[in-house]
């Protein structure tokens, strides 16, 4: 670990702490590339004759809700049992073990506190959360819950995370910065066997500004020639673009079966390598191939499918054509259960889809309202989106993007809805949805800004809600007033606070 002392030290007294029965949680907050995914594996190595568990976030997961919380707590289910009932059954509801109605939010985030308090009951235990920007909104919320209440546990939590992040504001970080130029210089001849010019040597370690992945990657990109001082040194590409850059050409050198192989791992995101060559082998991939994909430094064929770093997944994932996306997913829609994993594969069948096709969209709705049952409300979002643009029907598409903009304000994703509803719109004749667009668009402006020109709005949807659902038309009233007391005085006309409360008296 160059030039990483601080960190390692910093890590070291955490798990000293929690050996000794205290609670702990901090967040690594760096750069792609700046050492964040290292300094969790030394944590992991350093936590001998502790309990330890692992999940990491993935991009293509962040719809699915309670994904990530699958991943860290699937080791401890088997004591499930031993929690309160109403903390259980949450929990079993939203894991998909057992259904029942949407359970209470609080709830589930008590329950994982309890489950990790009873998984440490016997040893201490370590939970490692890689790459916490890509988690999915309800395991995010729930685990931030958690590592905020861990004082009486012996739970160490570590999360590794890009940019500023929301859900994990105000817990105690460590920002992972670039390497001291000393240290840049000790890694970067660690990697360079051959000549290394002087003045080529200078310029990476400017244009990597201490990045360790960089330092690490990008002069595998080059050759031998061009490291000795060969004045045809390409042009350096913004940092993590360039570390991206180079770990597709790395791909590109692989056999078409290799690559192929990196593809279904990257559209995969849980790593569960019997899945990965069930798909593998309806698209004739042979187990040649994952050989000459680890050989090549990107991806580990173990009890897990781990890619070497998130970029290489996502360079993976770019790399191939549209078409052979979608033929990924459709072998992996087909080699995933329908009854344990439904979810995942209408999402699978989703990308596989190249036209409108009625029968996926229908698969989409119903796994929406199985994300709203478990109080997944931006995973209902996205399979209603995706659902409503593969809706053949004009009609049945424009009531589908109405429910997505519903849950899309729900779950806070304004900007997506006022598309959606753009397209509702055009396409609904009746009065009862026309009505709910209006109250869409009101609760848009309301939330985008709540000033005087949202009275009206609300009004308008209140009246035209009150031959459909009067509980709605109240509430909606509601809200009129609320927005009438905000615009005091300044109020359009007849939309004063007086006006607004008549019909509720």
């Amino acid at each position: 670990m160059y030039g990483r002392r601080g960190e390692c030290a910093a890590l070291a007294g955490l798990l000293t702490a929690v050996r000794g029965g205290q609670g702990a949680v901090l967040v690594l907050r760096g750069d792609a590339g700046a050492g964040k995914t290292a300094l969790l594996d030394y944590a992991m190595e350093s936590a001998a004759g502790l309990s330890a568990v692992r999940a990491a976030g993935v991009e293509s997961e962040m719809e699915l809700p309670f994904a990530g919380l699958h991943q860290l707590c699937g080791p401890m289910l088997d004591r499930l049992g031993r929690l309160p009932a109403p903390q259980r059954d949450a929990l079993q509801t939203v894991f998909g073990i057992r259904p029942g109605p949407q359970p209470d939010r609080f709830m589930v985030s008590l329950g994982v506190l309890s489950l990790l308090s009873e998984a440490a009951g016997g040893c201490p235990l370590v939970c490692l959360i890689d790459d916490a920007q890509w988690l999915d909104q309800a395991s995010a919320q729930a685990l931030s819950f958690t590592a905020r209440r861990l004082r009486a546990e012996p739970v160490l939590m570590l999360f590794a995370e890009q940019g500023p992040g929301t859900h994990l504001a105000g817990l105690p970080e460590l920002a992972v910065k670039g390497l001291p130029d000393a240290d840049a210089r000790d890694l970067l001849a660690s990697v360079v066997r051959g000549p290394l010019d002087e003045q080529v040597r200078d310029r990476i370690l400017a244009e990597a500004r201490g990045n360790p992945l960089a330092l690490l990657e990008l002069p595998l990109g080059f050759s031998s020639a061009q490291l000795a001082g060969d004045f045809g040194l390409p042009d350096m590409l913004p940092l993590p673009r360039g570390i991206e850059d180079s770990f597709l050409q790395r791909i590109g050198q692989l056999p078409g079966e290799a690559r192929l192989l990196l593809v279904i791992a990257a559209a995969e995101p849980v790593g569960d390598p019997a899945l990965v060559w069930r798909a593998a082998g309806r698209l004739g991939v042979e187990p040649q191939a994952a050989m000459e994909a680890s050989q090549a430094g990107l991806v580990d064929f173990g009890t897990r499918v781990r890619f070497r770093h998130p970029l290489v997944r996502s360079a993976a994932y770019r790399s191939a054509s549209l078409q052979d996306r979608r033929d990924v997913h459709r072998a992996l829609a087909e080699a995933t259960d329908p009854q344990i994993d439904p979810d995942r594969r209408a999402w699978h069948r989703a990308k596989a889809a190249s036209e409108p096709d009625e029968q996926v969209a229908a698969e989409l709705e119903r796994a929406a309202d199985r994300a709203q049952a478990r109080g997944g409300l931006a995973a209902a979002a996205a399979f209603l989106s995706r659902a409503a643009a593969l809706t053949p029907d004009p009609a049945r598409r424009a009531r589908r993007a109405l429910a997505a903009a519903t849950a899309m304000v729900q779950a806070g994703s304004f900007d997506a809805a006022l598309e959606l509803l753009d397209i509702a719109e055009a396409g609904i004749t009746d009065d009862s949805e026309r009505a709910r667009v209006d109250l869409v668009r009101a609760q848009l402006a309301l939330a985008a800004n709540p000033g005087s020109h949202v009275t009206p709005l609300l009004l308008n949807a209140a009246r035209r809600l009150e031959r459909i659902d009067v509980g709605v038309a109240r509430a909606t009233y509601l809200d009129a007033i609320h927005s009438a007391v905000f615009a005091g005085h300044l109020a359009s006309p007849g939309a004063g606070v007086r006006e607004v409360a008549k019909p509720l008296l």
